[in-house]
């Protein structure tokens, strides 16, 4: 077997897999976003998986929408949706299409383009803090809805695309519950990320939100 170019994009049938097969593969692997003033390569730490209308954590659990209309179409695509009315957050599709699952990136460490990465996050204290969380992640890298539903295998220098870099060691790959999700999906073991690596965000719990109490006069 030989080895595979670390500089060589992820092909199609990387992600027509399981997306809980994908997922944990994606670590250690570089994802490339070309902006209009230059590259910015991060390697990939932590990662979500989200498996569709199967995963009561998904987006796509209810069926499609307008929103996820994305994680539907072929693998290898960018979902990439807007929370909180503040931030994006970039996913990759996986599996066949119309299966709807896709990976939450969620950090990663700036490896080419730092200056352009702390430009876009002033309040980072340390290069480490750049792109530690989803939202920092995408807003580092200048992610926006207009990389929505771009193809990533396509090789078009102007978007995304994921090198096959180096992968994680199997050995150094951590899972458990996913951040934030409650519900019948809070228990999936399927967050994983890089044992030790200082980029990795700290795992928060689901907290309900509390009803507003009520007044009778």
């Amino acid at each position: 077997m030989t080895d595979v170019p670390e500089r060589m994009p992820l092909s199609r049938d990387f992600f027509d897999r399981p997306v809980v097969d994908v997922a944990p593969d994606l670590l250690g692997r570089t994802l490339v976003r070309h902006t209009p003033d230059g590259p910015i390569e991060l390697r990939l730490t932590e990662v979500e998986a989200y498996d569709g209308e199967s995963d009561p954590g998904s987006h796509a659990y209810r069926g499609r929408t307008a929103r996820n209309a994305s994680m539907f179409g072929p693998p290898g695509h960018a979902y990439v949706y807007f929370i909180y009315g503040m931030w994006f957050s970039l996913n990759l599709v996986c599996g066949p299409e119309g299966k709807a699952s896709g990976v939450l990136l969620r950090a990663g460490e700036i490896l080419t383009g730092e200056p352009l990465a702390a430009a876009r996050r002033p309040k980072a204290r340390s290069a480490n803090e750049l792109a530690k969380g989803p939202a920092r992640l995408a807003t580092a890298l200048d992610i926006d809805r207009s990389l929505n539903g771009v193809d990533l295998c396509a090789g078009d220098p102007d978007h995304l695309s994921v090198l096959h870099g180096s992968p994680a060691v199997p050995a150094d790959v951590r899972s458990g519950p996913r951040t934030g999700v409650g519900g019948e999906g809070a228990d999936h073991p399927w967050r994983y990320w890089i044992a030790g690596d200082r980029t990795v965000s700290p795992y928060r719990p689901h907290v309900p939100r509390r009803r507003r109490a009520t007044s009778d006069t």
